[in-house]
């Protein structure tokens, strides 16, 4: 008979297996900025022995996550999988995406869907605009949340037990002199976005950056990610974006949740929502993300 009885902490940390958790902790040593390492820089960033970084190492590279040129280790493509994985196996993603592309195809502006992490945004799913020079966000990109659109609209739709870990835990950091560092502020910014269900962050992550958020709903009506539009400022002004983005944003969202309620075991047409009809100008369903 399984047994279906919740795990408390301690029978969690009891059945942690160890390896498991050092090996993910080896493949995240390696990122933009530390692409190609040797065996002690793994070690000292994975806080491993050398001889334990060099048993990871040597795993993956034998499975075919990681690559060695006698010196340096590095990742190897099929470590994409582990990503694939997960947005496999989450349709929502699937039914996003062209929603996306037809906000994209009226505002000329790179659209992004996002979850929560810690305290940071993970893109999971990106449409960008095409420009000479567009932002470089792909797929597994992190950003700290308070101080993005899509972070503000997660944080405002989370539990309270988990908005209180973010503010117990988060570093404030100041990127621009916009930025708001200020917990209270913040904090009063998030019940604004419950009660208007959209976040506009003006130029406080980076300069000239402007962007709007949503929430995405799925077919119980939980939040479970959040959607935004972002422009240079020199483009596209905050009225702008509260006159023509948001709409466009709460419609893609609206239509999001609407398929995946069409969607779900026994449902029929989504109740309190309008019946929406797919754009003509909207392609046929992905098999997968375009990254």
């Amino acid at each position: 008979m399984v047994d279906t009885k919740p795990l408390s902490r301690d029978d969690s940390s009891a059945l942690l297996i160890q390896s498991l958790a050092r090996g993910l902790a080896v493949i995240r040593t390696f990122d933009h900025d530390h692409q190609r390492l040797t065996i002690s820089q793994v070690a000292q960033r994975a806080q491993l022995s050398r001889a334990t970084a060099r048993r990871f190492l040597l795993t993956l590279t034998d499975l075919g996550y990681a690559s060695f040129d006698g010196k340096l280790f590095a990742l190897t493509p099929r470590v994409l999988d582990l990503g694939y994985a997960y947005l496999s196996s989450t349709p929502f993603w699937e039914v996003a995406q062209p929603h996306m592309e037809a906000v994209v195809a009226q505002l000329h502006e790179s659209c992004s869907i996002s979850v929560l992490q810690d305290n940071d945004i993970v893109y999971v799913a990106r449409v960008p605009t095409k420009r000479i020079m567009t932002v470089t966000l792909g797929i597994g990109s992190h950003l700290p949340a308070g101080a993005t659109s899509m972070g503000r609209v997660l944080l405002a739709y989370a539990s309270e037990a988990q908005r209180e870990r973010y503010f117990a835990t988060a570093e404030l950091t100041r990127f621009t002199p916009r930025t708001i560092t200020d917990p209270a502020r913040l904090r009063e910014l998030l019940r604004e976005v419950v009660q208007r269900e959209w976040a506009l962050v003006d130029q406080e992550l980076e300069e000239g950056v402007r962007s709007v958020a949503v929430p995405v709903r799925d077919a119980a009506g939980r939040v479970i990610a959040a959607m935004n539009l972002s422009g240079h400022a020199s483009r596209v002004t905050v009225a702008q974006m509260k006159r023509e983005f948001v709409p466009a944003l709460l419609q893609a969202s609206a239509r999001i949740t609407a398929t995946l309620m069409l969607r779900s075991p026994g449902a029929g047409r989504p109740s309190g929502l309008p019946h929406l009809e797919r754009p003509r100008s909207e392609p046929p369903l992905p098999r997968r993300l375009s990254l």
